[in-house]
């Protein structure tokens, strides 16, 4: 998470400030051992590198949130206790941390985490400086009422304007996801209409680019992308043979075989797709473009491009496979579709010289999936 590296980048900045109020220690400021506050110190300063840490070791879990306020905690109590107890104040720093998560949750807990290290706090400093606690605030009492209670009103007013400030935030946030979400359908289906129009040039039905998508989302989700990539995945796909919109339609309709001059001007609709979708903004027209370029490359290599294994984008790789069983399996003017079951043979014969072994793989694992796609997506008419 984004919030994850941004924290660990401002606990990285306090550790400057550590350092720093380490150096103006060692004048003599504060009426303390200076080697318990060496120790303190270095114990804060570890404290403080761990969310660094578990970044570098890309710990991306929810929990670690929880990891940086409780590491902020323990430094703010070390400082209190055994240097100043002026430092509670940094106890504001948890609450600005829970607040960049936008948890309201998190910032009430952190609240009353807060409060309770103010009360604790004091009640070891008493303990062990009681000297000290009486040179400030007279008596025990004092010191709770005006040095612990005091900084919880502070902080309980401070929890207000976090939860203020993350519910503000929270409505521009869904608002903007909404947008969003309206701003994806509309591309989605523009996309499609634009997709259908390449189709549709060569005389096939609509139901082909829906199929399509539907198998990349299968392959997608199994190959372990997120939801959100699954999605732009399998709307990019639709624009897998754009490039058709350039080739003419005497060699796309052409019942007969092709002759090797027609061949090598169909072979170039990768180009075109690739031409036509080069400056597109945004990373759903980016995929398509990658997509449409390498959408005929064989994993040994005799693919349109001559591009073999690794070269191959992941996504380009999926798309093949995707499209070879959906061209199979369907029937056209000019042929018979095959059984899903002769397509499974195919598909698994030609791994790893048309298709990724890892790709097969997939397909395999996941092919109920795409039975049921095929049955549940059929095309409504041949021309």
């Amino acid at each position: 998470m984004e919030v994850n590296k941004l924290a660990a980048q401002s606990l990285r900045v306090a550790m400057l400030f550590l350092v720093a109020l380490w150096l103006f220690t060692t004048t003599g400021y504060y009426e303390c051992d200076q080697y318990i506050c060496a120790m303190v110190f270095v114990t804060s300063l570890m404290l403080l590198s761990i969310p660094t840490i578990l970044n570098l070791m890309h710990f991306e879990k929810q929990s670690m949130k929880y990891f940086i306020i409780l590491c902020i905690m323990s430094v703010v109590m070390l400082l209190s206790i055994f240097i100043s107890y002026n430092f509670m104040v940094l106890l504001v720093m948890p609450l600005l941390i829970a607040t960049m998560y936008c948890d309201r949750s998190l910032i009430f807990a952190t609240s009353f985490i807060d409060c309770i290290c103010l009360f604790v706090t004091m009640l070891i400093r008493y303990y062990f400086f009681k000297s000290s606690v009486i040179a400030v605030y007279g008596s025990l009492t004092g010191g709770l009422v005006y040095g612990a209670f005091l900084k919880m009103f502070l902080i309980l007013v401070a929890t207000l304007f976090a939860n203020y400030i993350v519910e503000r935030n929270m409505v521009m946030l869904n608002k903007t996801i909404e947008a969003n979400a309206d701003l994806f359908h509309n591309q989605e289906e523009l996309i499609y209409a634009f997709a259908e129009i390449s189709e549709s040039k060569s005389k096939v039905t609509g139901e082909h680019i829906r199929r399509v998508a539907e198998y990349m989302r299968i392959l997608g989700k199994a190959s372990g992308f997120t939801d959100d990539y699954v999605k732009k995945l399998a709307v990019a796909s639709m624009m897998h043979d754009i490039g058709k919109l350039m080739i003419p339609e005497e060699i796309l309709d052409k019942p007969a075989r092709l002759t090797d001059e027609e061949y090598a001007i169909m072979k170039n609709h990768v180009l075109y797709g690739e031409a036509l979708l080069a400056k597109c903004p945004g990373e759903i027209m980016q995929i398509a473009k990658t997509i449409a370029l390498q959408h005929h490359e064989k994993w040994d290599g005799t693919g349109y491009l001559g591009m073999k294994g690794n070269e191959i984008a992941y996504v380009s790789r999926l798309m093949a496979l995707c499209d070879v069983f959906d061209a199979l399996t369907s029937q056209r003017y000019y042929k018979e579709g095959w059984s899903i079951e002769d397509t499974y043979k195919e598909i698994v014969r030609s791994k790893g010289t048309h298709f990724d072994p890892d790709v097969v793989e997939l397909f395999e694992k996941n092919y109920d999936e795409f039975q049921r796609v095929l049955n549940a997506i059929p095309d409504k008419g041949i021309y």
